[in-house]
């Protein structure tokens, strides 16, 4: 008799490491919409950062907390399920992306319970309504910007992680997953800016959308070296969980 399917240890894994991936892209995308101030939020003083005759704080969209978590997990199913699971999980990403927003503008147009709209008006927060509208309804220009921008980061960060892996056979874990973010990221944070803030209503000029977005890549590139060591800790993990004849075969058809 032939064993379930949802017996199989890779095929568990995949499902837990897919939905976790897609959680933390849908995650980034809804809590975007806060910029926080990264210096207060560590109680030092101002950064003041000086690039293309533009100067500023660092100022970060609260997404970023959660997108280099996403380059870890790309890296780590690029390892051991190749070309083929990336791109689905990308796909179902996006897909979910779209399916949130949908519903989060339904719900922006549900009328409000007239108790509700000021239910929390002791809270500093005079129309509940409004307040929802002008989180969940994020502008149609910066939806597809950064839609467009991950699908396109992950097909590039999949391209580069398997040039580099034919290069260099299973040595240099780190150089393929530092290698395709730097790349990916560097498309990645540069178009989501362009379409959102350059192509979009608020037309930035050249100087802010160059000076802000290579910032935001600064970011995210010292986010990804510091994970360096998870990507080797849940590699090991993943490796004792398959047993090391199982995950040699994965990492095999991954590589093919």
């Amino acid at each position: 008799m032939s064993a379930h399917l949802l017996d199989d240890r890779a095929t568990r894994l995949f499902i837990a490491l897919a939905a976790f991936f897609c959680v933390n892209a849908v995650l980034a995308e809804f809590i975007g919409v806060k910029i926080f101030a990264l210096e207060d939020t560590l109680g030092i003083d101002p950064l003041a950062w000086n690039l293309f005759g533009q100067s500023g704080s660092l100022n970060f969209t609260a997404g970023t907390l959660l997108w280099p978590i996403v380059f870890v997990f790309t890296d780590v199913i690029n390892e051991f399920y190749g070309k083929r699971g990336v791109r689905m999980i990308s796909w179902i990403a996006v897909a979910l992306i779209l399916y949130g927003f949908v519903f989060a503008f339904a719900a922006i147009h549900l009328a409000p319970a007239s108790w509700w709209v000021d239910a929390v008006k002791d809270q500093g927060v005079p129309d509940y309504q409004k307040a929802f509208a002008a989180v969940f309804g994020q502008g149609l220009w910066t939806i597809g910007g950064s839609v467009i921008a991950f699908l396109l980061g992950q097909l590039i960060d999949v391209s580069v992680f398997h040039r580099i892996r034919r290069a260099t056979g299973e040595r240099f874990v780190w150089l393929r997953a530092t290698g395709s973010t730097a790349v990916s990221q560097l498309v990645d944070s540069f178009v989501v800016l362009y379409i959102a803030f350059v192509l979009g209503p608020q037309q930035w000029p050249t100087s802010l959308f160059m000076a802000v977005s290579t910032v935001n890549y600064a970011y995210k590139m010292l986010a990804a070296v510091a994970l360096i060591p998870l990507v080797y800790l849940m590699r090991r993990a993943i490796i004792g969980y398959l047993g090391a004849a199982r995950a040699d075969q994965l990492r095999h058809e991954a590589a093919e």
